[in-house]
């Protein structure tokens, strides 16, 4: 079956680093498009940063351009986000998300890894 799993997440000072790891498995890793999204309590879902399957195209949120990457292997089916000069603001429960599109959509989500930005 399908499985995405995030790990890297943490509790971090402002200014600090962390980078977040999301291994995808029971698919075709290499032609889904990928992506971040974050959840902070009370709030909706959204996009971070997205990657194209081949990486040749990045797409990030304003609120984090300069600061994280996002970036992939797909020999280790793996995406990376990697997030420096991480803010209070940037804590929130972060989900990988895998998806095609072929007639239809298909979508997968992992089961998100906690980020705590705090001093």
């Amino acid at each position: 079956q399908v499985q995405l799993v995030e790990s890297g997440g943490g509790l971090v000072k402002p200014g600090e680093s962390l980078k977040l790891s999301c291994k995808g498995s029971g698919y075709t890793f290499s032609i889904y498009d990928m992506a971040w999204y974050r959840q902070a309590p009370g709030k909706e879902r959204e996009l971070v940063a997205s990657v194209t399957s081949t990486g040749d195209s990045t797409n990030y949120a304003d609120s984090v351009k300069g600061r994280f990457t996002i970036s992939r292997d797909n020999a280790q089916f793996t995406v990376y986000l990697e997030m420096n000069s991480l803010k209070p603001e940037d804590t929130a429960v972060y989900y990988c998300n895998a998806k095609f599109e072929w007639g239809r959509e298909f979508s997968y989500w992992g089961q998100g890894t906690q980020v705590t930005v705090s001093s």
